[in-house]
């Protein structure tokens, strides 16, 4: 789908183009407040994402990606929801490992001997573990750029940011992640 008609369509609020951008962005999203938040937020931040896409999409000019503005949009709600618990001394950053198919565990395209699979999962759940002793800005950084795929141009709009910066604090990110892998791999030995 073109994001130019996409966009369009969702100015003139047709149905369909509201249900295509959910189903494309809900999962994304949610991965993105779980990076933030406690799980039991995912589904606000979700719809509190949403509201504001669907209430701001005619103020949407295209100077950026629509998935840029809307990952900004996921990530200035998810510090809001932060904001929320620093204030109520209820800061939680329990990351949960999900069902959902766009974090960490890619199934593979063919189906290979089990055992394979199996040593799949364990590094993913390896990764996963390490994932979750990082920041949530560690993680979102790792998820934007290693897993969503975004350019260093994107996140650093996404999170407001010089691209320099964006740069930097994810190759210390990833160092960090490796890290902490390594550091697993010595304690099983």
């Amino acid at each position: 789908m073109n994001e130019k008609k996409l966009v369009e369509a969702l100015k003139k609020k047709e149905n369909w183009a509201y249900e295509l951008l959910y189903r494309e962005f809900a999962p994304k999203i949610g991965s993105i407040a779980k990076s933030y938040l406690n799980t039991d937020d995912v589904d606000d931040v979700v719809q509190d994402v949403f509201v504001r896409i669907f209430k701001g999409i005619k103020k949407f000019r295209g100077d950026s990606k629509l998935s840029t503005w809307i990952y900004r949009i996921a990530v200035n709600v998810c510090k809001d929801y932060l904001q929320k618990y620093k204030k109520r001394n209820e800061f939680l950053t329990d990351f949960q490992e999900s069902d959902n198919e766009d974090e960490i565990y890619i199934q593979p395209q063919a189906r290979e001997n089990v055992l394979e699979e199996v040593l799949r999962s364990i590094t993913a759940e390896k990764v996963q573990e390490a994932l979750e002793k990082l920041s949530p800005e560690d993680r979102l950084l790792i998820k934007l750029r290693d897993i969503d795929g975004l350019s260093y141009e994107e996140i650093a709009s996404v999170l407001q940011k010089p691209v320099g910066t964006v740069k930097s604090r994810l190759h210390y990110a990833r160092k960090r992640l490796g890290k902490l892998l390594k550091e697993g791999e010595r304690v099983e030995r």
